[in-house]
């Protein structure tokens, strides 16, 4: 999306290595954004993120990560640990030192001390406004988002204690390899309620119940999750609609209509 490349390189020793570049020139270059994200994941995580090789504002060189998608008994069990142990890791704002990309986009990260204002304002209301400059949705869809949004606080938490997040976590991020987790690629990474990650991969239906409850043996879920779940999985939703689909208007449109 928005202009990026991804190349596996093979060497004649049968080294691999992956190199992302930009193919034309923008005012956000994602990929060193990426490239810092996964450097700052891989310093607390080395096992599980690629090493970053080399990075300039328009290439990341990184570790190729072998995997085969072969999953097996213990694998929720071993997910649900290492997610965790990455959520276990807080801060007292939500945001991040710089702005995160997802699929390309850059994603506003500066810091706030209200959960309900960056997650509006940050998040939901970016990708909503991108969509509605190129494309706009259909009206009624908007007016309902747009009630959503200021209406928001009635629905998700806002006492959060913030909780750093991979950010983009959907199957082609997430790599295993004979029923090992190998890697975590591709991240997003900011302090948001962590909820929001566990939101997105039931989303898409990556995790089971048996994961959930694995996960809330580490992190406790809260009980009001399955209540509000779909406001955080619009904001994926939106994405999708902006970068890959506009068939997706119809999955906002029922996520939505559960509130409004």
């Amino acid at each position: 999306a928005f202009g990026a490349f991804c190349k596996k390189v093979i060497f004649t020793n049968e080294k691999k290595i992956i190199v992302k570049g930009l193919n034309k020139k923008s005012s956000y270059s994602s990929v060193y954004y990426e490239g810092l994200a996964i450097k700052f994941m891989y310093n607390k995580f080395p096992d599980i993120f690629p090493k970053v090789y080399y990075l300039n504002q328009k290439m990341v060189v990184m570790e190729y990560i072998e995997h085969n998608n072969i999953r097996n008994k213990n694998s929720n069990r071993e997910f649900a640990q290492i997610l965790s142990s990455i959520h276990k890791i807080k801060n007292k704002k939500c945001g991040f030192d710089f702005d995160t990309p997802i699929g390309g986009m850059r994603q506003p990260s500066q810091f706030s001390n209200s959960w309900i204002d960056f997650y509006s304002n940050s998040r939901l209301l970016v990708v909503y406004e991108k969509i509605n400059s190129l494309n706009p949705m259909p009206k009624e869809i908007n007016i309902k988002i747009e009630k959503l949004i200021k209406n928001i606080k009635n629905f998700i938490p806002n006492s959060i204690n913030p909780s750093l997040i991979h950010g983009d976590l959907w199957s082609g991020n997430i790599l295993f390899k004979n029923g090992k987790l190998t890697g975590l690629i591709d991240p997003g990474i900011y302090y948001a309620h962590n909820e929001l990650e566990l939101a997105y991969l039931t989303w898409f239906k990556y995790v089971n119940k048996n994961f959930l409850d694995i996960y809330n043996e580490y992190i406790p879920i809260e009980k009001e999750f399955f209540e509000y779940q779909e406001i955080y999985q619009l904001y994926y939703s939106l994405l999708n609609v902006l970068l890959w689909d506009r068939n997706y208007i119809l999955d906002v449109n029922k996520l939505i209509g559960k509130f409004i």
